[in-house]
């Protein structure tokens, strides 16, 4: 799968329609490439014009500053925002809410001001467009909302559109949008051993989705995807409930 970078674009003459932010999940994640390899897919298929940093995108900070690190923090972001300036970069769409919360909202003081959209916002632009046009299907879809992507940013109804673009059976979870609960890995928790206490935060979720009985589990954040996987084989329940993304079961339904 060919991706260009953002100085293929320029060495041709040529600037991209968006700057496609992949995140350290995107790139180094075994199960969250395949979310990035089901983007670039709808990307390419949809012909929009899109590039990466390659390797020069770096991690964005986040997890630095949620752990305290604030000094490393602006050595990453600066580092980011020196080369998104360098390129005259005003698009980016990453899948990464946290990605997306730290570049939309944390580079500004730092000097770097983009136009940055999550990928569910940016697919559901090209829902309402017109352009990106899937086949109905008839899984038994729940939705996990992202705490940085619904709490921290009020984006709560464009996963939604697209989920229900694809199937008339969602089902919500009794703890959902501004109530729903955290899958256990934010404020740099997935890196660290949990305290004590009576239940795993992602296995609490995980108990919420089986009261709703789905077949999948949708999701639009690497940590996510990755608290709520663990939790679902911890319990015995992969060969019943699948986890993915909303760009790969966009993926799996494209109308040709």
């Amino acid at each position: 799968m060919k991706v260009k970078t953002i100085n293929e674009f320029i060495n041709s003459n040529q600037k991209p329609e968006i700057l496609f932010w992949v995140g350290c999940a995107g790139s180094y994640d075994d199960r969250y490439k395949k979310v990035t390899k089901s983007f670039v897919s709808i990307l390419n298929h949809l012909r929009i014009d899109f590039a990466v940093l390659g390797d020069e995108e770096g991690c964005t900070g986040d997890p630095a500053r949620r752990a305290g690190n604030e000094y490393l923090f602006q050595m990453q972001a600066l580092n980011n925002i020196t080369n998104l300036n360098k390129y005259n970069i005003e698009k980016i769409v990453t899948m990464c809410p946290h990605c997306f919360n730290t570049l939309k909202n944390e580079y500004p003081e730092l000097g770097g001001k983009y136009d940055v959209v999550h990928h569910t916002e940016f697919l559901n632009e090209l829902l309402e467009e017109g352009r990106l046009i899937s086949e109905k299907t008839n899984i038994k879809i729940t939705y996990h909302d992202s705490c940085y992507l619904g709490r921290g940013n009020k984006i709560y109804e464009a996963p939604r559109n697209l989920i229900n673009s694809l199937s008339e059976n969602l089902h919500e979870m009794k703890r959902k949008k501004e109530n729903g609960l955290c899958c256990g890995a934010g404020g740099s928790q997935i890196f660290k051993e949990s305290e004590s206490g009576n239940i795993e935060i992602n296995l609490e979720r995980i108990n919420d989705i089986q009261e709703v009985n789905p077949d999948t589990v949708a999701v639009a954040c690497p940590f996510c995807m990755t608290m709520i996987n663990d939790g679902v084989k911890e319990k015995n329940l992969d060969k019943k409930i699948n986890v993915k993304d909303i760009s790969e079961i966009i993926e799996e339904n494209l109308k040709n």
